[in-house]
């Protein structure tokens, strides 16, 4: 124990430069005069698309899209003027059931046949602003584009919060932060199985950092 003390405090030891190093508040600020103009782009890292749909009237179930990838130009003098081309990969879906994601990206049965959802090798699902309403604050605003998903394409609006802006500490890139979000119904993109049963409205919670390059 007296020898193997000291190797357990040399990390320790190691990590005091680095957290020296580390800022005493947080680099973001809801502070629309921190925002510049140019195109940012989605950071797959910290971009996520959460939705939710009810089970059997019981309770809701939920998960998670990552890797989300595109681009966000924006003009802080002319706000209204933004454009949102944003892909949403369906393969890396996440759940907290294996059963269910199998369902998810299942192939077909049988040669020909539909799938119950997305199928084995689905296409991204992708988001393109097509107008920008912003309130007087300039802190929300309301995001209409076409969603493309599952082959289908229909009007989607988004409501839209700034959370912040600021240069983040990896690599001091400037950084706008937005929190969203929309109801869709799966039926309307052609994924209605097991309505009514599980619920067709599918509620979409969007967390999003963008880094301008």
């Amino acid at each position: 124990m007296r020898i193997a003390a000291p190797l357990l405090a040399l990390p320790l030891l190691l990590a005091v430069p680095l957290l020296a190093q580390m800022p005493t508040t947080a680099p973001g600020a809801q502070d629309a005069a921190r925002v510049t103009g140019g195109t940012y782009q989605a950071d797959p890292h910290h971009t996520l698309v959460g939705w939710r749909v009810n089970h059997l009237g019981f309770n809701d179930y939920f998960g998670i899209f990552g890797d989300v990838t595109g681009t966000l130009t924006i003009d802080p003098k002319a706000p209204a003027e933004a454009k949102l081309d944003i892909s949403i990969p369906i393969a890396s879906v996440t759940v907290a059931s294996a059963g269910l994601k199998d369902h998810l990206l299942r192939a077909p049965a049988e040669s020909g046949a539909k799938p119950d959802f997305f199928g084995a090798n689905p296409q991204p699902a992708r988001f393109v602003s097509t107008s920008v309403v912003v309130d007087e604050e300039g802190d929300e605003a309301k995001v209409t584009g076409n969603l493309t998903l599952n082959g289908v394409t229909k009007p989607v609006t988004l409501d839209v919060d700034f959370t912040g802006a600021g240069p983040s500490p990896m690599g001091n890139v400037e950084t706008i932060g937005f929190e969203a979000d929309a109801v869709i119904k799966r039926s309307d993109f052609g994924l209605g199985f097991g309505v009514p049963l599980v619920g067709d409205e599918v509620k979409l919670e969007i967390t999003a950092a963008f880094e301008k390059k």
